[in-house]
């Protein structure tokens, strides 16, 4: 190790304490929604906010070697690209590129935030800095370049950089492949990802992602009659379009188990990826099931932990996340509703063809519509899964001594059962490229819900394994 980590420590703690939390507290104020949940976004100017914050600040740090600039395509959200330079005696294989990634677009409020916190009012209690889109995956650019900062003042070394900020990722990044394709040539060839928009276990350790789900949605519509009709007159005799859409979803989801009818959605699972969910499940108990706020009586769909984490990272599993066509209780009448529409989201295996899952799937929906009624699956998206190359020697030596350096214990692997579109992006693009996943998504941090927290003492020490990573790639093998 070139790097003084007690020198990088010091830096690390002072920057995230002045710089970086202020400037996320501001970043959480803004309600930088998705382009999918805010198709406005360019009118509404919340992303443009977003990414001027972090651009500026950004700009505004002393890295040695680094242009920072704004890619902008006509109609897309835009890309923060920071190029950095090689540092130090030691830059590791001529001419290779190590990407950073993260992104600042975020998912919708939620519902049921607690007394005290909202989505767009950070709230710092003790370790947990509280607001929508601190740890998904607004920390990213902030830990990114305060890691090569500490890196260059504390003696050490890193090879050609490039950071990449998107703000379309939780759309399932459909800009992305507009802009990477633009920034080819200035890319080169990549040799190593990280990203850290993924998450941990625990925060006692490091924890490495191993494999994550891709994603299948749509919009299931059912349609009966032309409007609504008095139920005492119109029930018995015209079908209620929810048990239509019932009746469709039994096609696809076995509504006892929820287990996935769809044969393209299920695959073999690796030998060494159960062995891995084994060695998690043993680390981590009945904490693998537990870390969940059920309601008073309820509990898990399975009991065993290795079975729970296999469930998450490698088996299909239908979500039910938004609904049309429904009044609220207080406001519903006796009345035969015309259509019912759900907003399904399939997370499927890693190594699934989201493509194929999306035929079948809209096949199984729309095929022989029970009563001839108006069906249709509508506004389907895709996102692959991504299943990790192996670590070579060098790196998983780097990443364990980072992990021991700054938590006392070793690395472990597991799966995610998110979705990170970039990652299957770039594994077709650069097979041969080595990948760091990681993040601060752990207990109870919530992204996507209520409650959404960053763990900061965690995300400051991820931002020191970072730094001895960069600097370890100099010196590969």
């Amino acid at each position: 190790m070139t790097i003084d980590m007690e020198k990088a420590t010091a830096l690390i703690a002072e920057t995230w304490r002045d710089e970086v939390l202020p400037h996320l507290e501001a970043y959480i104020a803004i309600p930088a929604l998705s382009p999918s949940f805010d198709p406005d976004w360019d009118r509404s100017g919340h992303i443009e906010r977003a990414v001027d914050l972090v651009e500026r600040w950004m700009r505004s740090r002393p890295v040695a070697g680094m242009t920072v600039f704004r890619q902008v395509l006509d109609g897309l959200t835009p890309l923060v690209v920071a190029e950095i330079a090689p540092f130090g005696p030691a830059t590791g294989p001529v001419g290779s590129t190590t990407v950073l990634y993260g992104h600042l677009d975020k998912q919708p409020e939620m519902e049921g935030w607690r007394d005290g916190l909202a989505p767009w009012t950070p709230v710092r209690e003790g370790d947990r800095l509280y607001g929508r889109g601190g740890a998904d995956d607004g920390y990213a650019a902030f830990a990114s370049l305060c890691a090569i900062e500490a890196v260059q003042r504390s003696g050490g070394s890193h090879g050609r950089l490039v950071v990449l900020i998107e703000a379309s990722e939780e759309s399932g990044s459909p800009d992305l492949p507009a802009h990477i394709g633009q920034l080819a040539e200035r890319l080169g060839p990549v040799d190593l990802v990280i990203c850290l928009d993924s998450g941990c276990a625990t925060y006692d350790t490091l924890w490495l992602t191993t494999s994550l789900r891709g994603l299948v949605g749509g919009t299931l519509e059912v349609g009966i009659v032309t409007e609504g009709l008095h139920s005492g007159s119109a029930s018995g005799v015209v079908p209620s379009s929810f048990r239509i859409v019932r009746a469709l979803l039994d096609r696809v989801e076995q509504a006892e188990t929820g287990r996935i009818l769809l044969e393209s959605a299920t695959v073999d699972i690796p030998d060494h990826r159960i062995a891995e969910a084994e060695a998690t499940a043993g680390l981590l108990g009945d904490r693998a099931t537990e870390a969940v706020p059920y309601v008073p009586g309820a509990g898990p769909m399975v009991d065993d932990p290795v079975e729970a984490l296999l469930a998450r990272t490698w088996r299909p599993a239908l979500s039910y996340t938004g609904i049309d066509g429904m009044p609220s209780t207080g406001t519903a009448g006796n009345v035969l509703r015309p259509r019912t529409a759900l907003k399904l989201s399939l997370r499927i295996p890693p190594t699934a063809d989201p493509a194929a899952v999306l035929a079948e799937m809209r096949t199984a929906l729309e095929a022989d519509p029970p009563y001839g009624a108006d069906v249709s699956f509508s506004r389907t998206g895709t996102a692959p899964g991504w299943n990790a190359p192996d670590l070579a020697p060098w790196l998983r030596s780097a990443l364990d001594e980072a992990s021991r350096t700054q938590f006392d214990q070793g690395l472990q692997l597991y799966g995610e059962g998110g979705t990170i579109p970039f990652m299957g992006m770039l594994g077709e693009q650069f097979p041969e490229a080595q990948f760091v996943i990681t993040g601060v998504l752990g207990p109870e941090s919530n992204a996507h819900g209520p409650n959404e927290f960053l763990h900061v003492t965690y995300a400051e020490k991820l931002t020191r394994c970072l730094a001895q990573v960069l600097d370890a790639a100099t010196r590969r093998g």
